[in-house]
């Protein structure tokens, strides 16, 4: 049977599931007056996947833009076609002026996120009379904060739009980062940490949702892989920042500590201030009067805006300024078919977790000094870049996302059962060094995840609440895991590596148990489907009024 000609058919076709495309439509189509330059055998392809082929289907989304009033319905046009080379130079363009600066305020956000681990290994502890449990109870603080202000966060952005809020957030944490520099004792240091997780918390689903306006969905994976490497490489240039600025202890009276808090947060500052001006609402907003040419020609727009929306003809059900209801907020957090991805959120990240929130303070344990430790942090973050960008595009190639986001766990269930198992953990420090190493290096699958929420929820406003509701299942994972490792547990922490023993592997089971989900509710789906007239499935598409994921022309991602 035919695939339905909306939305899906493109989400269908990635699972194999090719529309069925009338060659009349085609024919009729492929002609002078519909490009420019048709004719090309790439034009040819790219109409046969166009899902707008159908007059009553683009008739149908482009009354949604209208209602809508998305901001780029006026460029609109079911018959524009182009090549595949311009389609390569487009992509290439917005990765320079989109996914770049992307990465940019990603570096901002680990900067003032991350350089605590730094902080670490420069005694701040000893020097505000803190210990181990304060400064568990610090990153609990930060992570519970952080959870609870994502979906507000995610519902301001959406009202606002993303290149309006995300400045204003990376503006507002970098001065509360500043003010690190000044904490006496264990009350500023929970109230600091507190604040940045509030001011923080919502950034990545912002980033992801503006980035979701100028890419498709087989394309996401891969920028935001980029994205986190972004993180990766931010650990190495702070790493080695920090081991310049930490000698700076005595100058002043102030420990290196205050420097590194004080310095990074000027950095961020100063990177906040110009996401005003380096964000863009969306690809017919790039013009400004300090941008008086814009980023695009008129015909790129054209390509920009058609290609995402032939993905994804939903991205345009709302526009860029529109706000979230509550019946949309209500009807996104019943939505039991993106529970399995929360579920994934809350426990995948839990293993590792530990390991990595208290590498500097073993490395110091072991006997590293703090200029040592934070150059032995390094090398686990290389090999991080490197398998991570190697399961996403794996993933991207292979179009398959449970069994290679799995790997990270497969990766770490290993080294977990020897920190729990090898007597010589703690005793023979570089072999306990190379042990973390490894583990640390784990092919990290948070870009495949976030990217195949954002493909399940097939929505603006799912996707919206949907991103923000699996990064909360991501830091409730995070505050689980802060309480794993222990005071009393030290040094060997034998009891908190079994917790991580049985928890990676009902990671493991979880990843298997969605897949099998996913695939069973598409057979459901296939089945209602199959069993229409074309009749029925055409007044389904125009007449149903049911949006997301429970589409009966959608399938989901696996």
């Amino acid at each position: 049977m035919a695939s339905p000609p909306d939305s899906s058919s493109t989400k269908l076709r990635d699972d194999k599931h090719l529309a069925t495309v009338d060659t009349k439509d085609i024919a009729a189509l492929d002609s002078p007056s519909a490009s420019e330059d048709s004719g090309s055998e790439e034009e040819f392809e790219d109409l046969a996947q166009n899902p707008f082929l159908d007059a009553d289907v683009a008739a149908h989304w482009k009354q949604v833009y209208e209602e809508a009033q998305y901001e780029c319905r006026h460029v609109f046009d079911a018959t524009l076609t182009w090549t595949e080379e311009e389609e390569k130079r487009i992509i290439r363009k917005l990765d320079w002026r989109i996914c770049t600066w992307a990465c940019v305020m990603f570096f901002a956000l680990q900067v003032d996120r991350g350089n605590l681990a730094q902080a670490l290994a420069d005694n701040l502890l000893d020097d505000l009379g803190l210990n181990t449990n304060d400064y568990n109870h610090g990153t609990v603080v930060f992570l519970i904060c952080f959870l609870l202000a994502e979906l507000p966060s995610q519902l301001v952005s959406k009202k606002l739009g993303p290149d309006r809020w995300i400045p204003i957030q990376i503006v507002l944490w970098s001065c509360v980062a500043i003010s690190q520099c000044a904490m006496t004792g264990r009350s500023g240091f929970l109230a600091t940490r507190a604040l940045l997780g509030l001011l923080e918390g919502g950034f990545i689903p912002d980033i992801v949702l503006w980035l979701s306006y100028f890419y498709t969905s087989r394309e996401l994976p891969i920028r935001l892989s980029y994205f986190w490497t972004t993180l990766s490489l931010t650990t190495i240039i702070t790493s080695l920042l920090a081991f310049a600025v930490l000698h700076l202890r005595g100058i002043n009276g102030w420990g290196g500590w205050r420097w590194l808090f004080l310095i990074e947060g000027l950095i961020t500052l100063t990177i906040g201030l110009a996401s005003f001006f380096n964000m863009p609402a969306s690809a017919v907003q790039t013009k400004s009067w300090f941008r008086p040419k814009g980023w695009f020609s008129d015909r790129e727009v054209a390509i920009v805006v058609n290609r995402v929306l032939r993905d994804d003809p939903s991205k345009g059900d709302m526009h860029n300024r529109e706000a979230i209801t509550p019946r949309r907020l209500w009807e996104v957090l019943k939505d039991y078919d993106l529970w399995p991805m929360y579920a994934i959120g809350v426990i995948a990240f839990i293993p590792q977790g530990p390991v990595n929130a208290y590498l500097t303070l073993t490395l110091r344990s072991l006997g590293f000094n703090p200029f040592t430790t934070n150059l032995l942090t390094i090398p686990s973050t290389v090999l991080h870049i490197i398998t991570l960008l190697a399961v996403t595009r794996l993933s991207e190639w292979k179009n398959e996302r449970t069994f290679f986001a799995v790997l990270q766990n497969v990766w770490t269930l290993p080294c977990i059962i020897a920190l729990r198992f090898w007597p010589g953990v703690i005793k023979d420090a570089w072999g306990t060094y190379a042990l973390i190493t490894v583990l640390l290096a784990y092919p990290y699958c948070h870009a495949i995840n976030v990217a195949w929420v954002s493909k399940n929820a097939n929505n603006v406003g799912t996707r919206t609440v949907a991103s923000a509701l699996y990064n909360i299942s991501v830091q409730i994972g995070h505050v689980a895991y802060s309480y794993i490792y222990v005071e009393a547990d030290k040094p060997y922490y034998r009891d908190g590596n079994t917790k991580l023993l049985a928890i990676n592997i009902l990671s493991i089971l979880v990843f298997l148990l969605t897949k099998v989900y996913y695939v069973w509710r598409n057979k459901q789906k296939d089945k209602i489907w199959s069993a229409m007239s074309e009749a029925e499935r055409a007044d389904y598409i125009k007449n149903s009024g049911v949006k997301g994921c429970k589409r009966l022309d959608f399938r989901f991602a696996h």
